[in-house]
């Protein structure tokens, strides 16, 4: 009986301290601010994207989360910075296709996107859309090519900076339909807009989210997006495939990302907490109707996309012999 009553205390005494542990070890983190560093300016889809989830995410930790924009260098100013935090998870970053898996193939950049970098969640995805400014005589994607095509190297395409997806999708657009244009890159989707919209360059594969809303005030003129199938934020719009270009496929991603060496704990609650976010009504549908597509998917998944991603745009940056700017 004795020693029953012994083992009883003991298992009621280790309760009694792994409760309190369990209990520290959720509240420890976030322990102070947390700061997310945008590899864009303010005013890009990234930017917006960013700042929709931090402020639900502040809201669910009861710590505030910092917006650190650092434009430039097709984001790897930011993905280094990032890269060289203390791991201890209150550094983290967005990471898009332009600084994660085209940049690294492009440039000589000073991180390892997958040995430097620990993978959390994709936040979402989102089609880039085919505008043009008004004043340029071309209402759909054949009338375009013609243009173009009429008119050799008079046209400049605008891009949020060299490496980035809509650089990207230009370069790959001159490729499969044999136009010429000029590559205007900017530090950022937000300066690039303020050009377009002016007319000092005419053509532009933006993202959905931060372009949209440039084309519905009518500043400028949507031709088609960018994806394999038609946007559901905008079923309307033809893809460019559909449009004149088969095979044509070009899409954004934007996920989050910590050092590499950040504890696992630290990384499964920031994956926990941004896909309950993520899954809030309120969070979900804004989002949609400016054009992104939530994913919310775990760890593992999200690092097998990102090497997939590496390899897929290599090979593609290869085969179109694109170079960086």
């Amino acid at each position: 009986m004795s020693v029953r009553w012994f083992k009883c205390g003991i298992a009621v005494l280790l309760a009694c301290v792994c409760v309190p542990l369990a209990a520290q070890e959720r509240q420890d983190y976030p322990a102070r601010p947390v700061r997310f560093v945008i590899p864009v300016p303010p005013g890009g889809g990234a930017d917006l994207l960013a700042r929709i989830v931090g402020q639900k995410l502040s809201e669910h930790w009861g710590q505030t989360v910092v917006i650190d924009n650092r434009g430039g260098a097709s984001g790897t100013i930011a993905v280094n910075l990032a890269a060289n935090a203390a791991p201890d998870g209150h550094t983290i970053v967005m990471g898009l296709i332009a600084s994660i898996t085209i940049a690294p193939t492009l440039t000589k950049v000073p991180y390892d996107p997958v040995k430097d970098l620990a993978p959390i969640t994709m936040l979402a995805v989102a089609q880039n859309i085919l505008v043009v400014h008004p004043s340029l005589p071309a209402a759909s994607v054949k009338e375009l090519i013609a243009l173009m095509k009429s008119r050799p190297t008079q046209y400049h395409y605008a891009s949020a900076g060299n490496g980035t997806s809509p650089h990207l999708s230009a370069e790959l657009f001159k490729v499969m339909t044999g136009v010429s244009m000029i590559h205007v890159p900017y530090k950022g989707a937000g300066p690039a807009l303020i050009d377009l919209t002016g007319g000092r360059v005419q053509i532009y594969f933006g993202s959905l989210p931060s372009t949209m809303p440039s084309v519905k005030s009518g500043k400028l003129r949507v031709l088609a997006v960018s994806g394999a199938r038609r946007s559901p934020v905008a079923p309307e719009l033809p893809t460019v495939s559909e449009a004149g270009v088969p095979g044509f496929e070009s899409m954004q991603w934007y996920g989050v990302m910590a050092p590499a060496k950040t504890p696992a704990r630290i990384l499964d609650k920031l994956n926990r907490d941004l896909v309950q976010v993520l899954d809030r009504p309120d969070v979900r549908q804004p989002l949609l109707g400016r054009g992104f597509e939530v994913v919310a998917n775990g760890r593992a998944e999200f690092g097998r996309f990102v090497r997939a991603e590496i390899a897929k745009w290599a090979k593609v940056i290869k085969q179109a012999g694109i170079r960086a700017d």
